[in-house]
């Protein structure tokens, strides 16, 4: 749900979709009226290893290292009419990234190392659609995602709060959840469809998203505790393209699995939910390897 030079491959070993951004029950479409705040902490550090090239704003970075912490703010409303039975929600996110990254670049003098660092907001994250069917303990959703090159971007620079160029992405999912035991899985996946940049000609491949979780909630005072893992699995399926894919198809991957710690408030027509997640990295290509840490925080009245 955010946009810095990090994540999947791609130009920058980077895409629009972050593995974690929707996975549990917290990332549910909304099933009842009214509004959601939803503040987000992610911190994420990884590195290509010292003998992989990557493209990067032009650029071509070897060993590639990057940090990066973002603070995101994000607002949902759901309407009290349905649409085609379902709850029906809009929504638009902003982040403010910290980012630093290293790596060897090429240059007409030779190589020589480079570290930037950089602070800005990143790319608006639109939901114009979100929607949410409740039938029993199953809950199914259909959402579209549409990513706005809001955030600072320069060529030749190895850390960029945003990607210059829009991403589409249309996410699936279905969520069971047993009121008696405390039982919870969810799974949600999405096809995401990228433009080019304009300021380096280079478009980024359609890359395909698969999330799922297994959560268990247990009484814990006035609520819920919540314990469980969440996996992970992103392709890029098609390749790069354009003027200067300058290594290239670069068809990447990521998978890896993770624990998810959770505390769930519910008073009344409100509720409050807490959610952490480690989720490392344990196989890649093409990108970053490195770990996620989400803290999710949400709101509803």
């Amino acid at each position: 749900m955010l946009a810095p030079m990090i994540a999947a491959a791609s130009e920058g070993g980077s895409s629009h979709y972050l593995p974690g951004a929707v996975a549990t029950l917290i990332d549910l479409a909304p099933t009842q009226p009214g509004w959601v705040i939803e503040p987000i902490y992610l911190h994420y550090q990884g590195d290509a290893g010292t003998k992989k090239e990557l493209p990067v704003a032009g650029l071509k970075a070897l060993g590639l290292e990057a940090n990066l912490d973002a603070l995101l703010l994000g607002g949902f409303y759901t309407f009290d009419q349905k649409v085609l039975g379902a709850y029906y929600s809009v929504g638009a996110m902003l982040p403010y990234t910290w980012i630093t990254a290293k790596a060897t670049v090429e240059t007409v003098i030779g190589d020589r190392q480079v570290r930037d660092t950089e602070a800005g907001f990143g790319d608006l994250t639109l939901i114009p659609v979100m929607l949410g069917w409740k039938e029993g303990s199953w809950q199914y959703d259909l959402a579209l995602t549409v990513y706005a090159p809001t955030g600072e971007y320069e060529v030749g620079r190895l850390a960029n709060p945003g990607l210059n160029y829009w991403s589409i992405n249309p996410i699936a999912g279905v969520a069971y959840s047993n009121p008696t035991t405390g039982f919870n899985a969810a799974l949600h996946g999405g096809v995401m469809f990228n433009t080019k940049n304009p300021d380096t000609d280079y478009r980024s491949g359609t890359l395909v998203h698969l999330e799922g979780s297994l959560q268990q909630l247990l009484p814990a005072g006035k609520g819920f505790l919540s314990l469980g893992l969440e996996g992970f699995w992103v392709e890029q399926v098609t390749a790069d393209s354009g003027q200067r894919p300058i290594l290239g198809d670069f068809k990447g991957r990521t998978a890896g699995l993770g624990p998810v710690l959770g505390y769930l408030l519910p008073m009344g027509k409100q509720n409050f939910v807490a959610e952490l997640r480690w989720l490392p990295e344990l196989e890649t290509k093409n990108r970053l390897e490195g770990d996620y840490i989400w803290l999710k925080l949400v709101y509803q009245f």
